[in-house]
């Protein structure tokens, strides 16, 4: 059963969990699964949530072994503040097109133009950009990071630029944005939500930050042209939230698909849409049932970050996760 949520069909689903409970048992491992993977993993995950989440759990947990179902950066993260587990990942293809948007040596040079200024990485980004970072976050917490640094500071926000704008208008911080984007959320077009919108009027909408559709959807708001009421601009997590505290049935969701499987799983009696069925993470959705079993049988694909490169990037992690 192929299809933006579900990759494999239920029958071949649950005798892999069967395989994979057994040899998670056998190797003392968790599981920590994005709300973008595919539904199958999520259902045997130890852990479900966004990077920030993700990123706490692994420091907390006692296993041995973790298995990142999710992106490389991921694992690396999971790998900084855990150094003494065993990190793995079951495909190393999965990539992330946002933190391949910069590298070190573009940071550095940016750095360079800017002496002085703080450096605000969204947590998208490879360890290398986090070594060169004084502060990592995620969509949900990235305005309290914002709003945390001295007014009379320059700041460097990346890679995201529908983020960095985002948080520039409702912080009212002047600030330089790296031109990088996410190929997910870059394709949520204002027309989506609009054709959304006459489709399903009464429904809430739910808005990544992130997307494409933010810079526009925030002016539509200011003008009238889309009504406030009804429409929330959430990182996933916060997204989650409002939909089990709102008293609607209906919502649209402009994220990663993946997402709709946990929203429609705790909410059972609420109908959850996407804003268009293409939105799903080519990367995130490289980890199936057949690749977790096989790391967790085979212990691949280990992520090790270098030991100093790791204690410069976790400076920025830690005060990414005690904000």
């Amino acid at each position: 059963m192929t299809s933006g949520l579900y990759h494999t069909a239920p029958a071949a689903a649950a005798a892999l969990a069967e395989e994979i409970h057994a040899l998670k048992a056998q190797r003392n491992a968790v599981i920590l699964a994005h709300n973008y993977e595919y539904g199958e993993i999520q259902d045997i995950a130890d852990y479900v949530g966004d990077s920030l989440g993700m990123a706490q759990f692994a420091a907390r947990s006692d296993a041995p072994v973790l298995v990142v179902c999710g992106v490389h950066f991921m694992a690396e993260t999971a790998a900084i503040l855990s150094p003494e587990k065993t990190v793995l990942i079951p495909d190393l293809e999965a990539g992330c097109s946002l933190a391949a948007s910069i590298n070190a040596e573009q940071l550095r040079a940016w750095k360079a133009e800017h002496p002085g200024a703080v450096v605000v990485s969204y947590v998208n980004t490879t360890a290398e950009v986090k070594a060169e970072s004084d502060y990592c976050c995620t969509s949900g917490n990235a305005e309290r990071v914002i709003r945390a640094i001295p007014a009379d500071r320059e700041i460097l926000f990346l890679p995201d630029m529908f983020l960095g704008s985002y948080l520039r208008q409702v912080t009212g911080r002047p600030m330089q944005i790296w031109a990088g984007e996410c190929h997910v959320h870059a394709a949520i077009r204002p027309a989506m939500v609009e054709r959304q919108r006459a489709a399903l009027p009464g429904a809430e909408f739910l808005i990544h930050p992130e997307c494409g559709c933010v810079s526009s959807t925030m002016h539509y708001l200011a003008t009238g042209s889309i009504a406030a009421e009804g429409t929330h601009i959430l990182s996933t997590e916060g997204m989650i939230r409002h939909a089990a505290q709102s008293g609607a049935t209906q919502f649209v969701v402009a994220t990663e698909i993946g997402v709709l499987h946990r929203m429609r799983k705790a909410n059972p009696a609420k109908q959850f849409h996407p804003v268009d069925e293409s939105i799903s993470c080519k990367y995130m959705k490289l980890i199936t049932m057949e690749k977790l079993r096989d790391s967790l049988r085979d212990m691949t694909h280990l992520v090790t970050v270098e030991p100093e490169l790791a204690a410069r990037a976790r400076t920025a992690i830690e005060r990414m996760i005690a904000l």
